[in-house]
């Protein structure tokens, strides 16, 4: 698959058969998310695997959200904003969720192309997931990814906005380029 069409390809999944995906390609989708681009080139970035159908449930009570619970494994995202507060100081929030986000859609991407699907969830219950999987003080839960394969037929993609309603040339809401001037000059 190539690049363009995991990206157009790519969707939310929240309806899992429960059946685990080859954590060897899990990995090699990690592998790839290792790859993103880094404040400092400090990675920050951890990837924890999660299993276990206890822990599973208690990472989805946590999630409240209950599709989370149906998925064949979890990736709970981490990222030590401690080490990039020694390089960065006050920034060092901004730059970690940064870091951690380019690192998400790097792997949502890469498992699209493994034929992995999954849903990046960003709302949770920070000490429930923290205890579920033993995440030490240092380090903040960024996401956690829920994995596997649908349990339905394919739905067509919710349409996206047109792309004249998102970009804008030199000032917020013009929405043609203007040509640019020219000048000539006039010789005597």
């Amino acid at each position: 698959m190539q690049l363009v069409d995991a990206i157009k390809s790519r969707k939310s999944v929240k309806n899992f058969d429960g059946k685990v995906p080859n954590w060897r390609k899990v990995i090699q989708a990690i592998d790839i998310a290792r790859h993103s681009p880094m404040a400092g080139n400090i990675f920050s970035v951890k990837f924890t695997i999660v299993e276990d159908r206890a822990k599973i449930e208690k990472i989805a009570g946590a999630c409240q959200q209950s599709f989370v619970a149906k998925a064949g494994a979890l990736i709970v995202v981490t990222s030590d904003r401690e080490k990039v507060r020694k390089m960065f100081d006050a920034n060092e929030k901004g730059f970690a969720q940064q870091q951690a986000g380019a690192a998400i859609q790097n792997l949502l991407l890469a498992l699209t192309e493994k034929g992995i699907e999954s849903c990046w969830v960003g709302f949770f219950d920070d000490v429930g997931v923290r205890e579920a999987v033993k995440v030490p003080g240092s380090e903040e839960v960024e996401a956690v990814i829920p994995i596997g394969f649908s349990s339905k037929e394919r739905v067509s993609k919710k349409s996206k906005d047109s792309l004249e309603t998102m970009v804008f040339f030199e000032k917020y809401g013009v929405k043609k380029k203007e040509p640019e001037t020219i000048i000539r000059r006039a010789w005597a």
